[in-house]
């Protein structure tokens, strides 16, 4: 081919008058996002700017008005009827504005408001060297044991970048249950997992650990974003298109418009099949499925525990309201093949959880198997296909963020010389020296068990009674099955705190500041609440539960 003919190649394959259209951006109904965005770049800001005394307290105030502002921005657009009949699309397709997207973006808002009380929480560890300290480490870029460690704790140093960090892992949650196309999901993602990796590492006491903890969740987070970025290149490859509306068409057969390149690719289900897997294989990971939950225990164990708190509560959140949306907007006509796998991962979700936390002697590690167990449960109500199976699923998620940063918020308290104390035979007789704190973490182990007046007996009732009626009653059957193994380790606990001796080198219970009693206060209010009289919020998720498509 000649110099001229490749150079027309060039010039002519342009039409020179066609513009590219500018965006058209919906900006009032991202606006939660955009307000903890707009917060953590302000957050990086004061690191930069603000002097390291006042630091704390600048950071501490952004991200509690940003969170409570993203809130009311919530509100607002699903009192604007954003969530029943204006739903629709935003930012040229790629987030969903809809009932499901405004309640768990709500949730996930609300659990990192209480989260970070816990981050804030400066009374628990004596004082080092007249300086108050949190759980972070002083210098996070310090060698563990090293002089410039202890340089950095004499001279009072503390890591506020923690604040920023948590913001920024709120604004990827919130769009990862919104997402409308694979791209969008895929960043979402990615800006959730990276902060959160961060968080793992920074632990004051145990540094080693919390370090090991961040490098496996790294590490294994990131063969999982592999997974799920390879399956959107084969759905991609399938379809012709990363819109979920699409997709859904070209899976059930109803798109227009065929080009012969979309016929070739069309009729090729392993490009589906093999897709979807490993999309949802990603998901499973985030949400701590078996088999997929092997990072799960060493990650909670080695986290500091406001980290685990929130990332217990909030991921959760975020990673379901995603697979909810896959499996029900993008993947509706592939049901017969989904539900099974979906069967069986449920099922042994459910019994592994339960059956492994038998066995641990640490609290964080056993919490950490309950939280495994209770995505068994989840799963039970995703499996229901019906409406719902929705609003159940998200009733749950709102019940169980609060007990899960509640029960870790509670854990931060019990300590000894070392820092906190985590293992269980630490607890005993807990109750006879400080009854409150004892009561409050078995009102929580209760609710986790899902004994009734609580609201983890609504939850479980509510997802179990959708897989019931939605034609899944023998995975009802094996739920229960697994509560009720399960209550037999919570209630352990309970009876290890009230109804053994204490020892008189046990630990003792921290006073906290008022930022930690809140946080604490807020898990036994929704708890007591969402038991005793759940219905209004039972309508809420009932009303939020409509994908727009």
């Amino acid at each position: 081919m000649s110099a001229t003919a490749v150079h027309s190649l060039w010039t002519t394959a342009v039409d020179p008058i066609a513009k590219i259209d500018a965006p058209k951006i919906e900006y009032g109904q991202l606006a939660p996002t955009l307000v903890i965005v707009g917060a953590a770049i302000v957050g990086i800001l004061v690191e930069a700017f603000v002097p390291r005394r006042a630091r704390y307290y600048v950071q501490m105030f952004v991200s509690a008005v940003a969170l409570v502002a993203a809130f009311a921005a919530v509100v607002a657009l699903a009192a604007g009827g954003y969530g029943t009949t204006k739903a629709g699309i935003a930012a040229m397709g790629a987030v969903a504005v809809d009932g499901p997207a405004l309640f768990l973006q709500g949730t996930i808002l609300l659990a990192a408001l209480v989260g970070l009380f816990t981050f804030a929480e400066r009374r628990l560890d004596p004082e080092a060297h007249g300086n108050r300290v949190d759980s972070f480490a002083a210098q996070a870029a310090a060698v563990p044991g090293s002089e410039s460690e202890q340089k950095a704790v004499k001279a009072g140093f503390a890591t506020t970048e923690v604040f920023p960090l948590l913001l920024f892992a709120v604004a990827g949650m919130l769009v990862f249950p919104a997402a409308n196309d694979l791209l969008t999901l895929f960043v979402a993602l990615e800006v959730f997992s990276l902060p959160l990796y961060l968080l793992c590492a920074l632990a004051r006491r145990k540094r080693l650990m919390s370090q090991e903890a961040a490098v496996k969740y790294f590490l294994l987070g990131a063969f999982a974003s592999a997974f799920t970025l390879f399956g959107i290149a084969l759905l991609y490859g399938y379809a012709g298109s990363m819109s979920y509306g699409t997709i859904a068409q070209v899976v059930d057969g109803t798109v227009q418009n065929v080009t012969p390149a979309l016929a070739d690719t069309m009729g090729n289900d392993a490009l589906l099949l093999v897709g979807s897997a490993l999309i949802v294989m990603g998901l499973l990971f985030k949400v701590g499925a078996v088999p997929f939950h092997m990072w799960t225990p060493d990650v909670y164990q080695g986290a500091p525990t406001p980290v685990t708190g929130f990332m217990a509560a909030a991921t959760k959140v975020a990673a379901f309201g995603a697979l909810l949306r896959i499996l029900y907007v993008v993947l509706p006509g592939l049901r017969w093949d989904w539900r099974p796998v979906m069967w069986a991962v449920a099922i042994v979700t459910m019994l592994a959880g339960a059956i492994v936390a038998i066995t641990q002697t640490d609290i964080k590690r056993l919490l950490a198997y309950s939280s495994i167990a209770h995505a068994g449960f989840i799963l039970a109500g995703v499996i229901a296909t019906t409406p719902d199976g929705i609003s159940s699923v998200l009733f749950y998620l709102a019940a169980y963020s609060f007990v899960t940063i509640g029960a870790f918020a509670v854990v931060t308290l019990v300590r000894d010389a070392g820092g906190e104390a985590t293992h269980l035979s630490k607890w005993a007789g807990l109750g006879r020296r400080s009854p409150l704190v004892a009561a409050v973490f078995a009102i929580f182990l209760l609710a986790f068990a899902g004994i009734p007046l609580t609201s983890g007996f609504s939850g479980k009732f509510a997802v179990f009674k959708a897989a019931a009626e939605g034609g899944a009653a023998p995975l009802v059957v094996i739920g229960v099955i697994s509560s009720a193994i399960a209550a037999f380790f919570y209630i352990r606990v309970i009876v290890l705190m009230f109804f053994s001796e204490p020892r008189p080198e046990g630990p003792t219970v921290a006073v906290p500041s008022p930022l930690t009693m809140t946080a604490i206060g807020v898990g036994v209010a929704v708890t007591v609440v969402l038991g005793v009289a759940p219905q209004y919020f039972l309508d809420l998720a009932g009303q939020a539960g409509v994908f727009v498509r």
